[in-house]
């Protein structure tokens, strides 16, 4: 008798199928899940509080919702907030409530991507996570204190889940290749460093490493999965990069942080994986001349026009070839002289802005192109800066004057700043004693009447 289609057993991947059952099973994750942690010890007595696991895909993140359900032979429901809505999360909770009051259990209420939640559907079960009706455990890869509501967020504990070290991942591998129930099949051979290489490339996710195995072994002949059969399987594939996500704004903020660091070659590094990762070049450019503004500044001028001029290169050479002028832009500027002076000083002066009155313009520096204007003193004494002496009017002011003291730049004493700075420095020293001067006359002049 010939089998059908629908005799066969239900195909499930291997990552599901190497899903671990119990806690001696599951690989990674020590810093939460190591003998005697808060958490380990509160899934093996089965005392459940609602909970946000937060970390990169593959790490564990669903397979320690449904143990926590296990051990403590609790209810499991579980919704995707890509597909739920509210009417979905009402459905659930009734469930939950059958299972309460019918059969004494509680349930675990598990929502993958719960990042995705609008307000209105966290509102929706908040009432129900309140009284205990379900046990909310969340899943994301994003930043929860951004994506959640903060109400909902008090009632949950937040554990931080880290991507697999290679060795983990290894382990991962070993176990599905031994496993007869369900990982590999039997004849599916792999020598060691093949198998670190597959381990290399799933880059800290579990589930991309046994799916990585699984294909390997499908295409693999006689069996053996040898370094040419990975290279076939790996060259459509991609690192780890959510664009828009936590791992782009990490990555973005290592090139940023390396750069202002004077570090060339770690800031070469986060160049690299991000463009590896598939990061828009021109987005890299933009944050690039940021970069040069923001912690360059006059220290060396020099490093905008560079970043401006590698953006505008990659505009007109395009990816690959332009990627090059990002990396000398980059390099540059790590090496460069740095001073925050010009952003601290130009926030300084916006949060004034904001916060005092709306001041007038000085009578003195008001331009007056009509009759009325001059006659209302518009324009009145003020003092032509190229007409004196180092094209520099000591002692005069073009703030309102409940401010005219007020200094906002302070140049850093390195690069082209510290001339700048050795500069203002005789300026503001020329101000104070022209003004000393002009006080001491009008003191005299006071006496005299």
């Amino acid at each position: 008798m010939t089998e059908d289609l629908f005799s066969r057993s239900v195909y499930r991947p291997l990552a599901a199928r190497m899903r671990p059952r119990t806690l001696a099973e599951f690989i990674g994750q020590e810093h939460i899940l190591g003998s005697g942690k808060p958490l380990r010890e509160a899934i093996e007595h089965g005392q459940l509080h609602s909970m946000i696991f937060w970390g990169p895909p593959g790490v564990g993140k669903t397979t320690l919702a449904r143990m926590i359900a296990g051990y403590a032979d609790a209810h499991f429901e579980s919704i995707s907030a890509v597909l739920t809505g509210v009417r979905d999360i009402r459905a659930a909770v009734a469930r939950a409530e059958e299972e309460r009051d019918l059969r004494g259990r509680k349930t675990v209420l598990f929502v993958d991507e719960v990042h995705r939640f609008n307000k209105s559907q966290q509102d929706a079960f908040l009432p129900y996570v309140e009284d205990g009706t379900v046990i909310l455990v969340g899943a994301t890869t994003e930043n929860p204190s951004f994506e959640l509501n903060n109400a909902l967020l008090s009632r949950c504990r937040v554990y931080v889940l880290r991507s697999l070290n290679d060795a983990d991942v290894e382990a991962v591998l070993r176990h599905a290749l031994a496993d007869d129930e369900r990982g590999m099949a039997a004849d599916i051979r792999i020598d060691d460093e093949t198998l670190a290489m597959l381990a290399k490339a799933a880059d800290g996710d579990a589930r991309r490493a046994l799916n990585l195995l699984e294909i390997a072994g499908d295409l693999a002949e006689d069996g053996r999965i040898d370094e040419a059969a990975l290279r076939e399987v790996l060259v459509t594939d991609t690192r780890r990069f959510d664009k828009g996500g936590d791992f782009f704004y990490d990555q973005i903020s290592a090139l940023h942080k390396s750069v202002r660091g004077s570090s060339p070659d770690a800031a070469l590094y986060w160049l690299a994986r991000m463009l590896d990762g598939g990061c828009d070049p021109l987005y890299i450019a933009r944050r690039v001349v940021r970069m040069a503004s923001e912690d360059i500044g006059n220290a060396d001028p020099r490093a905008l026009q560079i970043a401006l001029g590698a953006w505008d290169t990659l505009e007109r050479l395009g990816s690959p070839e332009g990627e090059l002028t990002l990396a000398q832009a980059v390099v540059y500027m790590a090496v460069a002289a740095k001073s925050n002076a010009v952003y601290t000083a130009f926030n300084q002066a916006m949060a004034d802005v904001r916060q005092q009155p709306s001041y007038e313009v000085p009578l003195h520096i008001r331009n007056a192109p009509t009759k009325l204007m001059k006659e209302l003193d518009y324009g009145k004494d003020y003092r032509y800066a190229h007409d004196e002496a180092d094209a520099f009017a000591a002692g005069e002011n073009y703030f309102p004057e409940p401010i005219k003291d007020t200094l906002y730049y302070q140049p850093a004493d390195q690069g082209l700043e510290k001339q700048i700075g050795d500069k203002l420095s005789r300026f503001r020293e020329m101000n104070s004693r022209s003004r000393r001067q002009r006080y001491d006359r009008d003191n005299e002049k006071g006496k005299g009447k």
